[in-house]
């Protein structure tokens, strides 16, 4: 971004409504210390900054498996897609959604070569299913060779028709985008637990919990004026109104993320005119 954009999109003064008040897909946690602005945007992007290390380091073979947790629409898959891109076609898939054991154990057949990449975002239903679990666990094993097998009846054919084999040795690598605290999981102590417990010991794992809406809402800023997301499409005063909207309502939108300046900017670019009032019933709780 040039300097002059840059000056356009000074950060304003905003008017703080913030309390300690959770969003409410937020865990509960213990309060941190009282921290200023800018060292919770210091702290939110070293992890950011960590995390595309880490996605890295999946590509170029030094990890089997990485567990990234944390809430939606703070820009996790983001960051994943834009590193997993780099890669030629063939050695990565983005799976998103249901997926049965099956489905599970075919995906790890066809992406079973060395620095070829499984993307699993918003899969969860793999963490609730023992099979999947025990699938996965094999899939990430430490041990120098990850050996999975399916010996139940089933009639599972490749991509050319041909049935799959009972057994192969996995030699890929898993990254999962997961809203799941598997802290919390795992001090569950339910009878899933000691599989969340095996699949964190093999894997890499970071978590973006965010306290409350306050860090959320410094995490758009970031986003906004340091990495441009709305540039693209808005002026800067036209930005500037998205960040006061949300600045103004904090506690009363109904979710505070990247996809509600989003939400906010296309009200904007549609209707100049009569965005707050569309705004104030489309993303507001009252």
């Amino acid at each position: 971004m040039n300097t002059a954009v840059r000056k356009s999109l000074e950060m304003p003064v905003f008017r703080s409504r913030v309390t300690n008040t959770a969003n409410d897909t937020a865990p509960v946690i213990p309060i941190r210390p009282t921290e200023t602005d800018d060292q919770i945007s210091a702290r939110i992007r070293d992890r950011f900054s960590i995390l595309g290390d880490l996605v890295d380091m999946v590509i170029d073979g030094g990890a089997r498996s990485l567990i990234i947790s944390g809430p939606a629409g703070i820009g996790k898959s983001y960051t994943v897609e834009e590193r997993v891109s780099s890669l030629d076609d063939g050695s990565f898939v983005i799976s998103k959604g249901f997926i049965r054991p099956t489905g599970l154990y075919k995906l790890l057949f066809e992406y079973r070569a060395p620095n070829q990449v499984i993307v699993m975002d918003d899969s969860d239903c793999v963490f609730y299913d023992e099979i999947s679990l025990n699938l996965i666990k094999a899939a990430s094993d430490t041990t120098e060779r990850r050996n999975i097998s399916w010996r139940a009846e089933t009639n599972m054919k490749d991509e050319g028709g041909e049935p799959l084999p009972t057994s192969f040795d996995f030699e890929g690598a898993l990254i999962f985008i997961t809203n799941k605290n598997f802290d919390a999981m795992i001090a569950s102590k339910d009878r899933m637990a000691p599989h969340y417990e095996a699949l964190v010991s093999r894997s890499f794992y970071i978590d973006f919990i965010l306290q409350d809406r306050r860090e959320y809402f410094i995490r758009i800023k970031d986003v906004v004026y340091n990495e441009g997301m709305l540039s693209d499409r808005l002026t800067g005063d036209q930005i500037n109104q998205v960040m006061e909207y949300i600045s103004d309502n904090l506690e009363n939108l109904r979710e505070v993320s990247l996809r509600i300046a989003l939400k906010i900017s296309n009200t904007i670019k549609s209707n100049p005119h009569n965005w707050q009032k569309m705004c104030n019933v489309t993303c507001c709780k009252k």
